[in-house]
C-alpha cells in the first residue's frame, strides 16, 4: 500500500486542494456563514441547470489539465445528478486540489457559494493547487474549510447540497502505516447533515468493493473502496433517504479485486453513483 502522501500526490496529479478565509489556506475551524440566513433561505428545488453547466464546462478559463478529465469523470452527468444551477449553496466534501470546486463555483455564479472541504491531509497532499486556484480572489464564491471531519463547523441549515467524488470511502480508511489519522464516519455526518436544508441533495461517487468483504476500513486501506451497500447505511443512518443511482460510471469489466490505482484498472474502476436527499 502507498503510504498517504504518494496516494493522494498520484491522485491530485490525476485529478490535475481552522477558519474560513477567501483565497487563503485556512488554518481554523469558524462555522462557515452563509450571506443570507438560513430561514431566509429555502433549499433550492427543481432540475439541474444544464444550460449553465455547459457553460461552466466550456470556461476557457479552466485549467487544461481539468479540461483533460471531463469524460473519464463524466462530469457533465455528475453535476446533472446533483442536480446544480445557478445560487445554490454547496459542499465539495474532501474537494483536495478543486477540479469539482472550480466547476460548481462557475455554476452557483455571484449568488452561491461552495465550500472546498479538506482535513489537513486531503489539503497538504493537495500541494499549490489550492493557492493557484483560489489565490488573487480567482473564484470569489469558494470559501476554504480545513478541519477533521468530526469537526468540521458548517452552519446549520445552510446548504442545499454536498459532493462526495472518490472520498467518502476515507472516512472509514484505517492506514495500517499511521499516514491516515482516525476519522470516525458517523460523527463526521452528524456535522454535515444538520448543515443540510430540507430538500437538500447529497450525491457520492465512489470506487465499488465487493459486498462482503470484510472491515470497510481494512478494504480501504488495500484496495481504496467501499462496497455500496456501506455507503446507502451510513447515510440513511444519518437521516438523509437514498433517491435514486446513476449508472454511467459503472464498468462490468472491474472485477473490484485491484487498488484503484493499479494501472490495469486505474482510471476506469467500477464507480457507483448515490442520491441521497434531507427530508
Amino acid at each position: 500500500m502507498k503510504p498517504l502522501h504518494l496516494l493522494l500526490a498520484s491522485l491530485v496529479a490525476a485529478a490535475t486542494l481552522s477558519g474560513c478565509k477567501r483565497a487563503e489556506t485556512p488554518t481554523t475551524a469558524t462555522p462557515v456563514t452563509p450571506d443570507t440566513p438560513a430561514a431566509e433561505a429555502p433549499a433550492a428545488t427543481g432540475a439541474a441547470d444544464v444550460a449553465a453547466i455547459d457553460t461552466a464546462l466550456a470556461n476557457p478559463a479552466r485549467f487544461a489539465g481539468d479540461r483533460d478529465q471531463d469524460e473519464t469523470r463524466k462530469e457533465k452527468d455528475v453535476l446533472v445528478f446533483l442536480g446544480a444551477r445557478p445560487g445554490m449553496r454547496v459542499v465539495d466534501y474532501f474537494s483536495a486540489g478543486g477540479y469539482n470546486t472550480e466547476l460548481l463555483s462557475l455554476i452557483v455564479g455571484p449568488q452561491g457559494q461552495v465550500i472546498a472541504y479538506n482535513n489537513e491531509p486531503y489539503l497538504k497532499f493537495s500541494g499549490k493547487q489550492p493557492e493557484e486556484r483560489y489565490g488573487n480572489n480567482r473564484l470569489p464564491n469558494v470559501v476554504q474549510l480545513t478541519a477533521p471531519p468530526e469537526q468540521a463547523a458548517f452552519e446549520p441549515n445552510s446548504l442545499d447540497a454536498a459532493l462526495f467524488v472518490n472520498s467518502y470511502h476515507d472516512l472509514h480508511w484505517k492506514a495500517k502505516d499511521d499516514s491516515w489519522p482516525k476519522t470516525d464516519p458517523t460523527a463526521a455526518l452528524a456535522k454535515l447533515v444538520p448543515a443540510l436544508k430540507q430538500g437538500a441533495v447529497v450525491v457520492v461517487v465512489d470506487h465499488v468493493a465487493n459486498p462482503g468483504g470484510g472491515d470497510p476500513g481494512a478494504v480501504a486501506d488495500s484496495l481504496h473502496r467501499i462496497d455500496p451497500d456501506i455507503i446507502k447505511r451510513d447515510f440513511e443512518a444519518a437521516g438523509l433517504a437514498f433517491e435514486s443511482e446513476a449508472n454511467f460510471l459503472r464498468n462490468p469489466a472491474d472485477d473490484h479485486t485491484k487498488s484503484v490505482m493499479d494501472e490495469a484498472i486505474k482510471g476506469k474502476t467500477d464507480r457507483v453513483v448515490l442520491r441521497f436527499t434531507k427530508k
